[in-house]
């Protein structure tokens, strides 16, 4: 018998093909290979036990392309039955925690094949057929994030309704409001809470909006250059819920603009949040007293006995600059890829289930803690008009005897000097006191320096007037309930 190496040849070929085998233990490329992967290449390259998140969503992509083979006459339909079925047993198993990672399998993409062949024999190798990791990862992600969408509109939906409720219960609660942090004018706390409301149901348009642009399968886009198997990307397409099918292969794999866009939009919400927060902390503190955060919903000082803290506002405004991270992080991801795919963007995985993850916690314990939270409309109304919160009504006042405004202006301004001078509020001056200021100043016109009739005045769409502040409420439930920007079946 020949020799090689002095082996005899057919001992040398079994080693060889052992060898080989070593090569591709585990992954879907290693046939051109002649030594297994460094440490290091697989220890970097290794997808993290984070990402099988994605099975239900890789075997959602597999069922439709099985179903385009069995379409095109690559399997026959016993193959496609047996297929179909070991995929279905295959995630039965792994939701109910029956299956495991193989720890050699690089991706979810090689485990689930693996599996597949283990349980169907040589016809789960068929499936592989017509398609590139670099389409199914692209759809795996896509999958993944709309039914992301879906989970995190529902709980910005809740938020909005927990400000809602809270709104109209408030909406005859006069309030200081501010700007600058300063008191202005006078509102009601309903007309406040409504404000946040507002930015939070655009925040549900926007996320809408992204799911709407971004229901295009990328399935069937092969590597790059499209499958030269497949015939019917709009029927996978049409198979897993999307609205169409990829108008060009390389767009397809090569671009992740749609997980930027789905990052932004999760960063917005989260500033959203955010400044409810800080609010929120706020009106909770010795200062304010407007509201008292119910004990379900806020914490103590392991020092202090008497403290209770605003957790869940710190948190979220902790996270949210966390998610600006995340979204900044991959943006910096893309740049100055050059198509089609490239490893770089296995990042996106990453940011999606760090950033999906820390919304959905956010969400709902915002909601809790604006639901319970306690108003108290006694302190508010106290010190709403404080600080000359009552100064623009005296000008308007003026205003509507003929004065030109600019001049009511100053005049108003000198009143307020005297009343910081000496110490007193614009109704604690005297008719001489006033007619030295200005002798068109006098009791009738400071009468207007009044809080409900302050309130009253304010009465065009979307004013704080209490009527005004139900009717905003009752259009944003019409929207939530009937609006299909604010839907996400």
């Amino acid at each position: 018998m020949a020799s090689v190496g002095g082996r005899p040849a057919a001992e040398n070929s079994t080693a060889r093909a052992a060898e080989e085998q070593k090569t591709r233990e585990g992954t879907l490329w290693g046939g051109r290979f002649k030594t297994p992967p460094a440490p290091a290449l697989t220890a970097i390259s290794a997808a993290p036990d984070h990402y099988f998140r994605l099975v239900p969503q890789d075997l959602a992509g597999s069922r439709a392309h099985c179903r385009e083979l069995a379409r095109v006459g690559l399997i026959s339909a016993a193959e496609e039955s047996e297929i179909l079925a070991a995929l279905d047993g295959i995630e039965e198993d792994w939701r109910a925690g029956r299956l495991q990672r193989d720890p050699s399998s690089e991706d979810v993409h090689g485990f689930l094949e693996n599996e597949l062949i283990a349980r169907c024999g040589p016809a789960g190798g068929k499936l592989r057929a017509g398609r590139s990791r670099n389409d199914q990862t692209a759809n795996d992600l896509k999958l993944f994030l709309r039914e992301e969408a879906r989970r995190i509109h529902a709980g910005c939906r809740g938020l909005v309704e927990a400000l809602l409720e809270q709104s109209e219960q408030t909406a005859h609660a006069v309030c200081p409001g501010m700007t600058h942090l300063q008191i202005a004018q006078p509102i009601v706390f309903g007309h406040q809470l409504m404000s946040h409301a507002q930015v939070l149901a655009r925040d549900l348009h926007r996320l809408t909006d992204w799911d709407a642009r971004h229901a295009v399968s990328p399935l069937g886009a092969a590597a790059l250059a499209g499958s030269g198997v497949t015939s019917h990307p709009e029927l996978m397409a049409e198979d897993l819920g999307y609205s169409s099918s990829y108008e060009n292969s390389i767009d397809a794999v090569a671009n992740r603009d749609h997980v930027g866009e789905f990052l932004s939009v999760l960063a917005q919400m989260m500033i959203s949040v955010s400044r409810l927060a800080e609010e929120q902390i706020m009106w909770a503190s010795a200062q304010f007293r407007w509201i008292t955060l119910h004990d379900s919903y806020a914490t103590g000082s392991s020092i202090m006995p008497q403290k209770k803290n605003p957790d869940i506002a710190e948190l979220a405004r902790g996270k949210a600059g966390t998610m600006l991270g995340i979204a900044t992080g991959f943006t910096a991801v893309q740049k100055s890829l050059p198509t089609a795919y490239n490893r770089d963007m296995a990042e996106d995985k990453a940011a999606v289930l760090q950033a999906v993850d820390l919304v959905n916690l956010v969400l709902p314990a915002m909601a809790g803690a604006v639901r319970s939270m306690i108003v108290h409309p006694e302190t508010m109304r106290a010190q709403a008009a404080a600080g000359f919160s009552l100064a623009t009504e005296v000008a308007d006042a003026l205003a509507a005897r003929d004065v030109p405004f600019r001049e009511a202006h100053e005049i108003v301004g000198d009143l307020v000097q005297l009343c910081e001078e000496t110490g007193r509020d614009l109704g604690g001056l005297s008719a001489e006191e006033l007619a030295g200021v200005d002798p068109r100043l006098d009791d009738e016109i400071l009468a207007a320096a009044d809080l409900d009739r302050a309130l009253a005045a304010r009465d065009s769409r979307g004013s704080t007037k209490p009527e005004r502040v139900l009717e905003q409420i009752a259009r944003l439930r019409a929207r939530l309930a009937g609006d299909g920007a604010l839907q996400l079946a």
